[in-house]
């Protein structure tokens, strides 16, 4: 698909182009001037922001960005040498300006621009008196995509390029279907939206994947900001649980560096890991079948991908030898919170690393636990576990379990609880404790020197879907 957008820019760049395009108007980039307000926290008027002789689209003026990866950094402490007011913030480039004020362009038409040199620069080194105005197309100057924007910079873009029509992306919902996702919604700020996960939606797209949540949060999500949620993390299809996702780019990037660095600096300092205060917490409830040895440890463990079935499927398991390029280093902490005479055991795991299956590999292989509804690594203990079989219970925890499905996407969170032949995954993401982003924006923006150090956490809970719930209530009762 972006051969032909390209070939239509082009077209439309020549001097032979058509001043209008056909087709459908509603897919022509509408929406410009709000993803300028989000870039520069002014609204500009898109006629005022053509030049008189028609050729140019102009960006708003360049302001200075906050760099939210070393904001990030500071945030987890990772680096002391990092100080206060150095991530206030950062030099950008022209082809990153050009993105972050026109999302609906791909990155790769962008560049294009750039290298038929189709883009211009005003510097802010010039006067603005009407002399200089009426000698503002000798002011314009080629610009790369590599060259640092000055404050006070703006960009101009060939007045063509806002007839280029893209293709939609958003994808149409129910009210029905808005309904049900924003009320998955636990917290909400400038920043950052957290949602509680349904067991059973995948997190992201792909092939054969019809509903994803970053792309039901784009549609549902937005609430009319000018920017759509983007996932800054990622949780199992079959998990449930807390899910964070940013609300604008930088609080995205800040919210990607802190969960980096949380893997990064549990894995390079094994010896302080019990020391040192853990900005980032996250903590996982799980029933497992059995119960392990000790009522709660460490478990370090090197995970690695091994390829089944001729590349059609793959699994993660547990490397020897640690120093394998393909593997990489796992930490997790677990407590024993609840056990049962059925021979089931409720786990709290706390993931100081973030790798793929991290907590289900821990699980079944280290501890020999693996947890209720995860066939894939812990089919055999499936099939020696017998069926929960309590007759007043299981009929007292049936009657309020709907015959029909009734939430949107095919989700059923109600069945699927031990007492289901086919039990469904019981890990749940239930607390995590993070840096507030949206404060630590606004004092940075407000004070460049703010001591990031005095940010308070946010606490977050999410409650135990249907069936979990139903399962906790029999084992604890």
């Amino acid at each position: 698909m972006a051969k032909p957008i390209i070939l239509r820019l082009i077209n439309l760049l020549s001097p032979t182009a058509s001043s209008v395009i056909p087709g459908n108007s509603r897919l022509y980039l509408c929406a410009w001037s709000c993803h300028y307000s989000s870039a520069t926290g002014e609204n500009f008027n898109q006629e005022q922001n053509q030049r008189n002789d028609g050729k140019w689209f102009t960006l708003p003026p360049y302001t200075a960005t906050i760099n939210g990866s070393a904001l990030g950094q500071e945030l987890s402490g990772s680096h002391p040498e990092v100080k206060c007011g150095t991530a206030a913030t950062t030099p950008t480039t022209a082809l990153k300006w050009v993105i972050r004020c026109c999302p609906e362009l791909p990155r790769n038409l962008v560049q294009k621009l750039f290298r038929i040199r189709q883009v211009r620069r005003e510097s802010a080194s010039f006067g603005n008196n009407d002399l200089e105005d009426q000698a503002q197309g000798h002011r314009l100057r080629r610009v790369t995509a590599k060259d640092k924007m000055n404050s006070g910079d703006q960009i101009f873009l060939p007045i063509t390029v806002k007839k280029l029509p893209i293709e939609k992306q958003e994808r149409d919902c129910s009210t029905q279907e808005q309904d049900f996702i924003r009320s998955l919604v636990l917290y909400k700020d400038p920043a950052i939206i957290v949602i509680n996960k349904p067991p059973g939606m995948p997190v992201q797209g792909g092939i054969g994947i019809r509903e994803s949540l970053d792309e039901l949060a784009r549609t549902c999500l937005n609430y009319k900001y000018p920017e759509s949620p983007r996932l800054v993390h990622r949780l199992d299809k079959d998990s449930s649980g807390i899910l964070v996702l940013g609300r604008t780019q930088i609080s995205a990037t800040i919210l990607h560096s802190i969960f980096r660095e949380k893997t990064s600096r549990a894995s390079d300092d094994m010896s302080n890991i019990n020391k040192k205060k853990r900005i980032l917490q996250r903590r996982y409830w799980a029933l497992v079948i059995g119960c392990p040895r000790r009522p709660k440890g460490l478990i370090t463990a090197a995970l690695g991908k091994v390829v089944l079935d001729n590349g059609k499927s793959d699994r993660i398991t547990i490397v020897d030898n640690s120093e394998l390029s393909s593997s990489q280093h796992a930490i997790t902490e677990y407590r024993v919170i609840g056990t049962s005479s059925h021979g089931y055991t409720w786990l709290e795991l706390s993931p100081l690393t973030g790798r793929k299956h991290q907590l289900r590999v821990h699980c079944a292989e280290i501890l020999g636990t693996p947890i209720v509804g995860d066939y894939k690594y812990g089919w055999q203990a499936h099939r020696k576990m017998k069926h929960l079989s309590c007759p007043d219970l299981e009929e007292n925890s049936s009657k309020d379990i709907p015959e029909k499905e009734t939430l949107p996407f095919g989700l059923n969170l109600e069945k699927g609880s031990i007492f289901e032949k086919h039990s469904h995954l019981h890990l749940h993401c239930k607390q995590m404790v993070l840096p507030n982003v949206s404060v630590a924006l606004q004092n940075v923006q407000s004070s460049p020197n703010y001591d990031l150090s005095k940010v308070e956490s946010l606490e977050l809970d999410a409650p135990l879907p249907a069936y979990m719930q139903r399962s906790w209530n029999t084992t604890n009762s």
